[in-house]
């Protein structure tokens, strides 16, 4: 087939004009003024992306204080990249590794004990690809209790990792993963359940907490 009926099928399938782009209807949704992006553009890059900020407790404050909601015992390792801190929600007790990339144009969602590896990818935005103007598209994530995505993983827009989910490393989640199930591949899907044992330190911690409760509550 010669070059100009090749150049004639695309041209009748129609072709992508990025010219035309506009992603104006987003700048309502980003939820801060254009002076409060300005500053964490570079807090992020000086004490986030810097691999010489080893201060986990320094960055936990700095993202309190940018608008993100952050629970006890967050560690977050050196060269972690996060795009808007007030869209982003943390547990308790959660861990982000190395070169974490949190590109969250919409609010993403961690839960208590969540373990994001090295390298992870937690993607909300995308692009209409049927359209000439490549529409930008956006979705939350919702990374529940326990979950662990292993290194050099991705999460896609809209994707809800259930309770203790678990994907394997380079995987790409397309679509929610179901709990305590372990997901691999591209595009991720179950291989086999995740079984967690209980320990007899697990069970007395459970139960202090729970007495805890209930006296807070008042109740014998």
């Amino acid at each position: 087939m010669s070059k100009a009926s090749n150049f004639t099928i695309n041209k009748n399938k129609g072709t992508t004009d990025l010219s035309t782009f506009n992603n104006g209807w987003y700048a309502k949704q980003i939820g801060a003024p254009r002076w409060k992006q300005f500053v964490w553009y570079f807090v992020n890059v000086i004490f986030f992306i810097n691999p010489l900020n080893v201060s986990s407790g320094l960055k936990v404050k700095l993202l309190r204080l940018f608008g993100s909601t952050i629970g006890k015992g967050v560690v977050i390792k050196p060269n972690v990249n996060i795009k808007y801190p007030w869209l982003l929600s943390v547990g308790n007790h959660s861990w982000i590794g190395e070169k974490v990339w949190i590109d969250n144009l919409a609010p993403v969602t961690l839960g208590d004990h969540v373990c994001l590896s090295q390298g992870v990818l937690l993607l909300t935005g995308n692009h209409n690809y049927k359209k000439p103007t490549f529409d930008l598209m956006i979705g939350p994530i919702q990374i529940e209790q326990g979950v662990w995505v292993g290194a050099k993983s991705v999460v896609t827009p809209g994707v809800k990792c259930q309770s203790h989910a678990v994907l394997a490393v380079q995987s790409v989640a397309t679509s929610d993963l179901e709990s305590y199930t372990i997901y691999q591949g591209n595009p991720a899907t179950p291989r086999r359940k995740r079984p967690i044992k209980s320990s007899p330190h697990f069970y007395n911690h459970q139960m202090k907490n729970n007495e805890k409760n209930l006296h807070h509550h008042g109740l014998p």
